[in-house]
């Protein structure tokens, strides 16, 4: 385990003997907490968001709901908890889109920097590049050698417009110096019967929900993008190894409160989620879906969301994207 990993899940075993003290100071909790999920139930982020709850609930000795917000870009979820009492009741799970939505959008009823108090990060997740099973590409050199001979020919398809997978396959383009099509599609499903059907060459994907259709044998992984490869498919190289030194792309969930939630409670909640993440069961949890259970200080999350929304602004000016 990383040093960093080592030092705060050590400071996630010494904090149960703080928490009482912190409880009792501000009364907190006084009633069950609420996690809003910017997405629908059922995905990586739902899921991420109701393995921690349990273990959050019987930390705090309140119920901890997880509540199902989607739509609009995240714009509902985020106002909701902007606009929420800053006592620490009402959290937002976090990702990538929070990143994103910064400039992704014309205007925000919040500021995706300002008015949230970070707690931790919860997780990573990959990121990969697919093929379908009887795709006359077997490796990722020869499908970025194809993209390199044939410009403009090569379609890649990506969930909707501003999202983290069709992001990434827009950076992929920069990095590797390519010109190729990126069709974007409304929704996973949507994405894989393109693939399957050979509407697309390839297809840019969160790894966990694409799984079942690896081990099926109906499409292949020839990457992953982030720093290393993902236990899951453990013989799929990295687009780093593959000759893109320093691309890392990974999708990631967090845990914010609203802007002005006191600091000793931001430091219980922040101490609560790391002892939850220490956890063997949920740790098996979360690896089971494909998620490497990562907390952070709540200083390293508000670095992660200014690195990320810097990032993803300087991604979508140079494609083009256009604000919504």
């Amino acid at each position: 385990m990383p040093a960093t990993s080592r030092r705060l899940f050590l400071q996630a075993a010494l904090a149960p003997a703080a928490w009482p003290a912190v409880g009792r100071a501000q009364g907190f909790p006084s009633r069950p907490l609420r996690i809003v999920v910017p997405f629908g139930a059922g995905g990586v982020a739902d899921l991420t968001a109701r393995a921690v709850a349990q273990p959050m609930a019987e930390l705090l000795g309140q119920g901890v709901v997880v509540e199902n917000k989607p739509g609009a870009g995240g714009i509902a979820a985020g106002e909701a908890v902007a606009r929420a009492e800053p006592d620490g009741h009402t959290l937002l799970l976090m990702s990538n889109a929070t990143a994103v939505s910064a400039s992704l959008f014309k205007s925000l009823p919040f500021d995706p920097l300002k008015d949230f108090a970070p707690i931790s990060t919860l997780g990573y997740f990959d990121i990969a590049l697919f093929v379908a099973a009887g795709s006359r590409f077997s490796t990722i050199d020869g499908l970025l050698a194809h993209a390199k001979a044939h410009p403009g020919q090569l379609n890649v398809g990506t969930i909707n417009i501003g999202s983290t997978q069709h992001l990434s396959a827009e950076l992929l383009k920069t990095s590797a110096g390519l010109d190729f099509q990126v069709v974007p599609f409304n929704g996973t499903p949507a994405v894989l019967n393109a693939l399957r059907a050979g509407q697309v060459d390839a297809c840019v994907e969160i790894l966990a929900p694409m799984l079942g259709q690896v081990r099926a044998g109906t499409v292949r992984a020839l990457a992953v993008l982030g720093e290393r490869r993902a236990a899951a498919t453990a013989a799929v190289p990295t687009l780093a190894e593959s000759g893109l030194a320093g691309f890392n792309v990974s999708s990631w969930n967090a845990l914010a409160a609203p802007a002005r939630t006191p600091r000793d409670v931001v430091g219980l909640l922040h101490r609560q989620v790391l002892a939850t993440l220490g956890r063997p069961d949920v740790r098996r949890r979360l690896d089971d879906m494909n998620v490497d259970a990562r907390g952070s200080t709540p200083a390293q999350l508000a670095e992660l969301l200014r690195t990320e929304t810097r990032r993803w602004a300087d991604v979508m000016a140079r494609a083009g994207v256009p604000r919504q």
